[in-house]
């Protein structure tokens, strides 16, 4: 009888145990911060952090910034800390660096990088060459930041990339993020940085959301500056970009892997210091190299890459030429059939890597 029962109760057992309510558990939602929100956070731990900290440039305080970058941080630090001032970017620049020198913290806020042609004296001969001329003695720790290269609708005044102009400054780090992880890990390296720093930012990334992973929540993230990040591994090609242009190649290599193509995107993060070595080591691996930027082709980021890897180890690795994707030779169109034929697209560059590809 003992026998029995326990057959029987064996199957109910088994019967019982399937039947336990199990919870499906799924991995918590990334947060999404978008990159104008990033910069803020950035910003707003450095000047919790350190007082000599300060924010200056066109309606930054009461307005909350041109782009609401600045959002918030008036309210919060108040006005010996957060201040407007005139439309005179000469005279505020000059007001920052003299600051920068007397043992300040300052962030300078261009309302557009084209208006700091209105400047350039103050970020290339003050800023930039200050601590050479001095050896050493007179550090000018100072960051120049806001929005970078072309726009929508804004015209050929308004819509310049200025990696270039500042990237052959000695003297100057320049970088320039894409994502949001980007913004904030370098705009807190950029204040921490004893140089003159130029973050350049773009308008139409302010209000893109990235996931933002959980280091890059935390007061101490920073992404140093001078190097580089492969934001996808690939076998058949290096593409090479910054700022908002990333975006592009990601998608033109999401597209290019359906048809076997696998491309190395790599997001510089970093103008001057560039991480040669990471684009070297790439090269080696792929033997092609495209590079791409919204600026103009002369004189431009993907030529002073293309000179660095023909000088180097990797052109020997090269199976085909380095080729090129910019924007048009040209003053930026207003009418917008032809501002987007004067920047580099996703199919511009899927053209360019099935060129060098032979595709």
């Amino acid at each position: 009888m003992a026998a029995v029962s326990g057959l029987v109760r064996r199957p109910l057992q088994q019967v019982s145990g399937l039947l336990k309510r199990r919870f499906h558990r799924t991995a918590p939602a990334a947060l999404q911060v978008t990159v104008r929100d990033a910069i803020n956070q950035g910003m707003d731990e450095e000047l919790e952090r350190d007082e000599k900290v300060f924010l200056l440039g066109e309606e930054v305080a009461q307005y909350d910034g041109a782009y609401k970058v600045s959002r918030g941080l008036w309210k919060k630090y108040g006005d010996k800390r957060i201040i407007d001032t005139p439309i005179s970017e000469m005279g505020f620049a000059g007001i920052a660096v003299g600051a920068a020198m007397a043992g300040l913290r300052p962030i300078c806020e261009f309302m557009t990088f084209n208006f700091s042609m209105q400047a350039i004296d103050q970020v290339i001969n003050s800023a930039a060459k200050t601590y050479y001329m001095s050896g050493g003695l007179q550090p000018v720790p100072i960051v120049f930041r806001g929005p970078n290269g072309a726009s929508a609708g804004v015209a050929a005044q308004h819509s310049q990339c200025f990696a270039a102009w500042y990237g052959h400054c000695p003297g100057l780090k320049v970088v320039s993020p894409w994502s949001s992880e980007d913004a904030k890990g370098l705009i807190k390296s950029a204040i921490r940085d004893n140089n003159p720093v130029v973050v350049l930012e773009n308008e139409l990334m302010y209000g893109v959301p990235f996931e933002f992973p959980a280091e890059a929540q935390s007061k101490d993230f920073l992404i140093p500056i001078g190097k580089a990040k492969i934001e996808r591994q690939g076998t058949h090609i290096t593409v090479v970009s910054h700022s908002r242009p990333v975006g592009h190649c990601l998608e033109a290599a999401t597209v290019l892997s359906k048809e076997g193509i696998e491309c190395e995107v790599i997001n510089m993060r970093t103008i001057r210091p560039m991480d040669i070595e990471t684009i070297e080591a790439s090269v080696v691996k792929t033997n092609h190299l495209i590079t791409v930027e919204g600026g103009w082709p002369q004189f431009g980021v993907g030529a002073e890459i293309c000179a660095r890897i023909m000088e180097g180890p990797a052109f020997n690795f090269l199976d085909a030429p380095a080729v090129r994707v910019t924007g048009a030779d040209v003053p930026m169109p207003y009418a917008k059939i032809l501002e987007d034929n004067s920047v580099p697209q996703v199919k511009d560059i899927i053209f360019a890597i099935k060129k060098t590809l032979n595709i």
